[in-house]
């Protein structure tokens, strides 16, 4: 059993032998940190393998003077690598030791993780870079997955990852944990501090239902808690649109569930309680290292595990700040999950296939980045996810390497075009369009954007608007557009106290037409290119009756609430409809304001709704 080591005998000096990932949880499960139980095959367990099956020199000979940076030379060399380790016989000796530790540990499903001796150090996390391998079960497995835990030393993203980070490609040993695999119904990720404004006093907490590898990898958006660390009170909930979560299978391995037609799609993850608990444990485990910590957690049976936790790799020293960019276009917004500001071509990457298109300084726009995308990555400007969080593995990659990252925008691939030019400011995860004014940090991105916006939220704010003199005011006030423009007081201004079949009587129509465009276009210019939605006169009875000619015109109702209004009348007198209609029309057409668009006031029916859409056609 000399190359294994059960976690009680193993503590935070030992990361030479047992890795980083080996060392915390056997120094966490001493100080009594709930820890799944598990041993650790030791890096002198794979030092050994290379040493009396050959494969150190091979390895030396096909890693000698590799080139990172020329992706079909890594990619070669990669492969090369692995299927040498993959089809070398394990010795027999380390073999018995892994299958004798894991009938010890008690059999059954357990998970196989990478720990590397160099990664979860203060300088580089190695997130994800590693493979790991969930709800193994038989001793068999067992060893075949720990060999395959060596192979992923030699994969693209890894030996790239640790050359730009100034290690040797070839000779950099690896310890493998084989633990308890928790049947986890919640997971994700914590913070003992905010990674992104680097503020001291706050826990961030990532959520999501199922296995921890969901969130973990950036597969999913999670929910994001913000928690007071001395106050222990819950500051912020973003309840996160979580698509699916990945689930451990009975009879081994894992699957992805669906999510989009299940209610736990919008459910809290964490109650507030669990919250506040989740967020003491985690201070507990900052006290004890002395430093910020990134932490790994489950939730099982009412109970949480910690499967992880190693030092903060990156600690932002606050957002930019400043103005400039309140006027510019808003196309999407996320997390900050790497804070930063940068201007270039978006490039809407779907897959690592599509990596040669992404020029140096691109900014790359995917669904999530993925370990595999580490080359990729570095050569963006800044990034854009539509999945993940900003505890993500990918986030840490992204805040490692220096690049803004905003991830969990839900939409960015769908509303971003390729090729288009934008402004990331990560830093308040908004993306602008274009290119903005150099801001604070100067170009060193290229030209660069400092916000001033308010919180970002997940959902677009709208404003409702009504008084043409507070046009101009609202419009700088950093909203999405106006979501309700009332027609009533703009239409009485236009109508000049006179009832529009008056109007129309006296042949005038084309007078109100004009006064109604002049009074609509400021609003329409002011939020250019903002939508600004204008809801039609709802030509309810007793507010028309009392204009000039209106006697005439209007019957008498107890109720016009439920009376005599809205899309109904449009059907009685389109000719009404119309006249607005046409002032829309002059608007959007002759001083080109597309974004001035129209909302139907009152609706009984379908067929109210099919008639109105005739009379608009």
């Amino acid at each position: 059993m000399r190359n294994i080591s059960f976690f009680k005998d193993l503590g935070k000096n030992d990361a030479a032998s047992a890795g980083g990932k080996g060392a915390n949880l056997g120094e966490m499960s001493r100080v009594g940190i709930p820890i799944p139980p598990g041993f650790v095959v030791l890096a002198q367990a794979y030092t050994g393998f290379l040493r009396e099956s050959g494969l150190d020199a091979a390895l030396d000979r096909l890693l000698a003077g590799v080139d990172v940076n020329d992706t079909r030379q890594l990619e070669e060399r990669a492969a090369q690598v692995r299927e040498l380790i993959e089809n070398t016989p394990m010795g027999a000796e380390t073999a018995a030791a892994i299958k004798e530790a894991y009938e010890t540990l008690g059999g059954g499903f357990v998970a196989v993780r990478s720990s590397a001796t160099i990664e979860d150090s203060a300088d580089a996390s190695f997130a994800g870079i590693n493979d790991t391998y969930l709800n193994i079960r038989g001793p068999e497995r067992v060893v075949e997955r720990v060999r395959a835990c060596w192979a992923s030393l030699f994969g693209t993203r890894s030996l790239f990852y640790r050359v730009i980070k100034g290690y040797s490609a070839a000779d950099v040993p690896i310890a493998v944990v084989v633990q308890r695999m928790i049947p986890s119904e919640k997971s994700g990720v914590m913070f003992s501090i905010d990674p992104v404004t680097g503020d001291r006093d706050t826990v961030v907490i990532e959520a999501g239902f199922g296995l921890g590898e969901a969130v973990v990898s950036g597969q999913v958006s999670p929910d994001n808690y913000r928690v007071g660390k001395e106050t222990g009170r819950v500051l912020e909930k973003r309840i996160a649109n979580k698509r699916m979560m990945i689930e451990r299978l009975e009879n081994g391995g894992v699957e992805q569930v669906d999510l989009t037609k299940s209610p736990l799609r919008t459910a809290q993850v964490l109650p507030e309680a669990d919250i506040q608990d989740l967020a003491e444990l985690g201070k507990k485990i900052e006290e004890h290292y002395g430093c910020p910590q990134d932490i790994e957690w489950a939730w099982a049976a009412n109970v949480f595990y910690i499967t992880q936790a190693r030092p903060v790799t990156f600690l932002a020293k606050g957002p930019a700040t400043g103005s400039g960019s309140v006027g510019k276009q808003v196309l999407v917004k996320g997390l900050g999950a790497s804070p930063g500001l940068a201007s270039g071509v978006a490039r809407v990457i779907r897959t690592i296939g599509e990596a040669s298109r992404l020029e140096k300084g691109d900014i790359l726009v995917t669904a999530m980045t993925a370990p595999d995308w580490v080359p990729l990555m570095r050569r963006a400007g800044a990034i854009v996810t539509d999945e993940g969080g900003m505890t993500s593995h990918a986030a840490i990659v992204s805040r490692e390497l220096g690049i803004p990252a905003i991830v969990g925008t839900g939409e960015a691939t769908g509303l971003l075009a390729d090729g288009q030019e934008i402004t990331v400011d990560a830093s308040h995860g908004v993306v602008y369009a274009g290119a903005s004014v150099v801001g604070e940090r100067g170009p060193a991105a290229g030209p660069v954007v400092v916000a001033s916006r308010g919180p970002v939220t997940a959902t677009k704010i709208y404003v409702n608007l009504s008084q043409p003199e507070r046009v101009e005011e609202v419009s700088k006030a950093g909203a999405d557009g106006v979501g309700l423009l009332r027609a009533e007081f703009i239409l009485m201004e236009a109508l000049d106290g006179h009832h529009p079949r008056l109007l129309l009587e006296e042949g005038r129509e084309r007078e109100f037409v004009d006064r109604l465009a002049e009074k609509l276009l400021p609003f329409a210019q002011s939020f250019h290119p903002r939508p600004v939605i204008y809801r039609a006169s709802d030509f309810k009875s007793n507010e028309y009756r009392h204009l000039k000619g209106g006697d005439k015109y209007e019957p008498v109702e107890q109720n016009p609430m439920i009376g005599y209004r809205g899309a109904f009348r449009y059907a009685k007198e389109p000719e009404l409809f119309e006249l607005e209609l046409l002032a829309l029309q002059r608007v959007r057409r002759e001083n080109r304001m597309g974004n001035l668009h129209l909302m139907l006031p009152f609706v009984r029916t379908a067929w109210d709704v099919e008639n109105a859409i005739r009379v608009i056609d």
